[in-house]
């Protein structure tokens, strides 16, 4: 069996410093993002919020590590990381692909028998998890799937332009929309905790009615805030959602969830 600081140092980061006296916020990156995308938001809550950020294999320092192409087996990967080996209470962000395994992770931590650590999700960019669309990005050649990844984020054209960095950052990319494509939600219980849904009005990837589509998926409380922008709107509306996202850790830290 793996050593639990093992572990932790494998999957998660951890920024600043923080007291560690109340939630611990875990983030999980969008398909092609890394832990480091999360260093700003870090920066911003710390000292007062512990922020750690997850690193999935082959990116960055894993690089040399498959892809997983499996978002229910990636679940179950991180659901062992955090049951091993973080403590307390816990509050999952996650932006685009992340939101999707956030939920996955906290329902299968609701099943456990630390169930009520997950005090809230916050998802971002992502449609409910039962809605369905019918998409084969993973499908294209990489030119194709450059297009889309440009489509949505348009900041990151002039890097994906130089043919060393593209064909560098293809297999995380293309196994991560592999992964985030063929995703089937599985039915079962619905989560107890609230959830949080922060999207955009110009975001493509979801429309008003798929955003509040998250609302299914909690018996708990639930709240839609839309911002301006497109898909990454919160790369320009940062101070936004570092706000937004403090208010709801206030709210999920009090004692009325029991």
């Amino acid at each position: 069996m793996a050593d639990p600081q093992d572990l932790r140092d494998l999957w998660l980061r951890q920024y600043h410093p923080a007291p560690g006296d109340g939630p611990t916020l875990v983030c999980f990156p969008y398909a092609g993002g890394a832990a480091s995308y999360y260093h700003p938001l870090s920066e911003a809550l710390s000292p007062g919020v512990r922020v750690l950020s997850l690193q999935y294999p082959g990116r960055q320092d894993r690089r040399g590590e498959p892809v997983r192409t499996d978002l229910h087996a990636l679940a179950d990967e991180i659901t062992g990381v955090l049951s091993s080996c973080v403590e307390g209470p816990l509050v999952f962000f996650g932006h685009s692909m992340g939101s999707t395994l956030a939920y996955e992770t906290a329902r299968r931590l609701e099943a456990g028998p630390d169930g009520d650590r997950v005090l809230g999700l916050v998802v971002s960019g992502r449609r409910g998890p039962a809605t369905v669309r019918h998409e084969t990005v993973h499908l294209r050649d990489d030119a194709g799937l450059i297009e889309e990844v440009v489509r949505l984020d348009r900041a990151s054209a002039a890097l994906l332009a130089d043919p060393d960095i593209a064909a560098m950052v293809m297999p995380t990319l293309r196994g991560d929309y592999t992964a985030v494509e063929t995703y089937a939600h599985r039915p079962g219980a619905r989560l107890r905790c609230p959830v949080s849904v922060l999207t955009a009005d110009a975001d493509p990837q979801v429309t008003a009615a798929e955003a509040r589509a998250w609302a299914d998926a909690t018996d708990g409380a639930f709240r839609l805030r839309t911002f301006t922008g497109g898909h990454f709107y919160l790369n320009a509306q940062r101070d936004a959602v570092t706000a937004a996202l403090a208010e709801d850790l206030a709210a999920f830290a009090l004692p009325a969830r029991v």
